[in-house]
């Protein structure tokens, strides 16, 4: 099988390598950055240097390739309508003219929900982004979803915080011990591990699942809860919360995952690893 990964950060150089060492698939992969390309030759048969808008790169890429994986990251707040919004335009644009995909999987964010006051939310919830570039990553969903026709699935997951090797939890709140925060620490977490990522990518291509999915683990804890336990293991000073002051956080919203469990996903993480 060949497939065709546009971004390979994080996510995507995993499943890259997952790919063509366990499944034995020929695998085209995407960077932006030329100097990338020798670290992306040992788990691609083929590296494209191409930006997201580039019509020619992305035709030359889905040549005779029978999946898709878009699995791309804004380098910056400022960076998202071209990141994103640009690329789902112009890789829907040349899926018209490669017949030969068969299927197209998305690696979203349950930012498209909203701050809903910790709420819980499945997949047929209304979405209602808190801010413009939460906007432009529900765009960026339509967009792509439009392409879906009878010889092409499209497949969106939509990603809680992502953690694993490397960008492990006690890195990412590296900032936080001791420190004080504002609000009271009740809103709700929605995260995922990178091993669930791939394996539910996998699952995704395995079954050729179609539409929309969350992808976030069972665990649901609040900020208070995350970070005290957190801190707790590492013997890091807690966090101080100010209640005075309303937290800046978007995203309070308890996110549901029992669509991709009824598809018969079983999570590899249920719960958070601290």
């Amino acid at each position: 099988m060949n497939i065709a990964i546009i971004g390979c950060g994080y996510v995507g150089y995993v499943v890259a390598q997952y790919w063509q060492q366990n499944m034995d698939f020929v695998v085209s992969a995407t960077t932006t950055s030329p100097e990338r390309v020798p670290a992306l030759q040992p788990i691609a048969q083929r590296v494209i240097v191409t930006q997201g808008n580039d019509r020619d790169g992305l035709k030359s890429l889905l040549q005779n390739q029978d999946v898709v994986l878009l699995s791309i990251g804004a380098k910056g707040a400022d960076s998202y309508e071209e990141t994103y919004l640009q690329t789902a335009k112009t890789l829907v644009s040349v899926l018209q003219q490669a017949p030969c995909v068969r299927q197209l999987i998305y690696t979203g964010s349950y930012a498209v929900y909203g701050d809903r006051n910790g709420v819980w939310v499945d997949e047929e919830t209304p979405l209602a982004p808190a801010n413009i570039n939460a906007q432009i990553l529900r765009k960026t969903e339509e967009v792509l979803l439009s392409a879906s026709n009878e010889n092409l699935r499209v497949c969106i997951l939509r990603l809680g915080g992502i953690y694993g090797p490397g960008r492990e939890l006690v890195k990412i709140f590296s900032r936080y011990p001791g420190a004080t925060r504002p609000g009271n620490g009740e809103d709700v977490t929605n995260w995922i591990h990178l091993d669930d990522i791939v394996g539910a990518i996998e699952f995704a291509r395995r079954n050729r699942l179609q539409g929309v999915y969350n992808l976030v683990d069972d665990a649901h804890l609040t900020s208070r809860e995350l970070l005290d336990t957190l801190f707790d293991k590492h013997n890091l000073p807690k966090v101080i919360w100010d209640a005075s002051v309303k937290s800046d956080r978007p995203y309070n919203v308890w996110v549901s995952n029992q669509k991709i469990k009824d598809a018969g996903y079983q999570f590899i993480h249920p719960k958070i690893i601290f």
